[in-house]
């Protein structure tokens, strides 16, 4: 019994791509926290704001 559960691969698809997940989420949330943190992204930020909600035109 222990041998036929040993061999048994259903659902280890599910694992694998569970884990891709996992890791590319972490990346992107990592990747999403330094782009933030640095002051082009919040100029970016800015102008944007004054762009969409501002009387002002948008440069």
């Amino acid at each position: 019994m222990l041998k036929k559960f040993l061999k048994d691969e259903s659902g280890a698809q599910v694992v694998e791509y569970a884990l891709i997940i996992a890791v590319v989420s972490i990346a992107l949330v990592v990747a999403l926290q330094l782009l933030a943190s640095g002051a082009p992204f919040t100029n970016f930020i800015g102008r944007l704001n004054v762009c969409l909600n501002g009387p002002g035109p948008c440069v």
